[in-house]
């Protein structure tokens, strides 16, 4: 890890919370001015009970299935993010706020869950693609390798030793 970078991701984290704090404040004031502080709170309630039922029923399903994968030799994979999206969800559930939770149920929910999954999927390719030396989503850095490489059958290299890779 680079000097200060944890530094940065905590003061990015930070902002993120700072904002996410700011905007369920400025929600929820909204609707109770809409509709009452007593019916607002209970809203807010009702959905922490829902989220607590379907976080149990969801994350057992969640890790019933990663055991499956596991005892039958598969790679777990797909079953490790639901059940980390099933956890993140259900915390998100459980912070007072409508915009968390509509992310935790999206999280939670298993209709809505694929999706959320396909994202952090993504997510996660960027990063660990950026990490390791691809420039773009369809060029890979191959450095220290001749421009004039054809040994290996591969696509072209670019200048600077990048290789192209078909989409």
């Amino acid at each position: 890890m680079r000097p200060g970078k944890g530094r940065t991701v905590a003061l990015r984290t930070l902002a993120v919370i700072a904002v996410v704090a700011i905007l369920e404040g400025l929600t929820i004031w909204g609707v109770a001015r809409l509709i009452g502080p007593g019916p607002t709170i209970a809203i807010l309630l009702v959905e922490s009970l829902i989220g607590v039922w379907l976080v149990r029923r969801e994350g057992a399903r969640a890790g019933r299935a990663l055991r499956t994968a596991l005892q039958t030799g598969r790679m777990p994979s797909g079953e490790l993010l639901d059940t980390a999206l099933v956890f993140v969800g259900g915390f998100l559930l459980l912070t007072p706020g409508f915009i968390t939770d509509i992310v935790g149920f999206m999280f939670v929910l298993p209709q809505t869950r694929p999706i959320a999954r396909r994202w952090l999927q993504a997510a996660v390719e960027r990063r660990l693609l950026a990490r390791a030396g691809v420039v773009r989503s369809d060029v890979v850095d191959t450095e220290g390798a001749s421009d004039t490489d054809s040994g290996s059958g591969g696509p072209p290299r670019e200048p600077g030793g990048r290789r192209q890779l078909e989409s």
